[in-house]
């Protein structure tokens, strides 16, 4: 009942946002309605509108300028942000549903990657493997953007990219270090049967 509840005022707090952005037509910049305004537009609690807030604010629809107020940054009409704001609102199942997809989607792309690969693009993986200056997080997603762009699925790849981002405002994804070495090796020594086996091997919850 409290997440149903959760669920339907972040709803009308999204909603109550599209109408004041298409009536007043505002710009990324420009300044929202106060939490207290909504509040007492949508006659909810001050709580429930914070929290509703901070969803979109995780996701980089808004973003809270401290002793300014609440500002526009890009309003995404698509569905896909709708989709993964509300798992915001039921985080157990969170982790486990952007873990799961996030790692399909890694997996397909490194699949997808196989047939475009060439020697430039492996020694520029290498490299990345090889940087010990890079922080784990920043090593994967520049070892996984290049798997991305080059398996030439333009919609897989900028899904990917939503969720990477939105996956670390729930939880650190990530995979052993010796995945990525893995996975140069099956593409230098053309061994595709490999690559799918790796994402389980060398998975890991951080």
């Amino acid at each position: 009942m409290i997440q149903s509840e959760k669920a339907k005022v972040y709803e009308e707090v999204l909603s109550e946002i599209r109408n004041y952005i298409t009536n007043h037509q505002l710009s990324p910049g420009d300044k929202l309605p106060s939490e207290r305004e909504l509040a007492e537009q949508l006659d909810a609690g001050r709580s429930s509108v914070r929290e509703a807030l901070r969803a979109l604010e995780l996701l980089g629809l808004i973003e809270t300028r401290r002793g300014e107020g609440t500002f526009l940054r890009q309003y995404r009409t698509h569905h896909t942000v709708e989709l993964l704001s509300t798992f915001i609102l039921h985080e157990p199942k969170t982790k486990k549903d952007i873990l799961s997809t996030k790692k399909i989607m890694e997996k397909e792309a490194a699949k997808l990657a196989f047939s475009n690969m060439t020697d430039d693009i492996l020694t520029e993986l290498q490299a990345i493997c090889s940087n010990t200056n890079m922080e784990e997080k920043d090593k994967h997603h520049s070892f996984f953007l290049l798997i991305f762009q080059i398996s030439h699925n333009y919609l897989m790849y900028k899904i990917w990219q939503l969720v990477e981002d939105f996956s670390h405002t729930v939880h650190q994804i990530s995979y052993e270090p010796s995945l990525y070495d893995a996975l140069v090796e099956a593409y230098r020594n053309k061994r595709y049967e490999t690559i799918e086996p790796l994402f389980d091997d060398f998975y890991k919850e951080g």
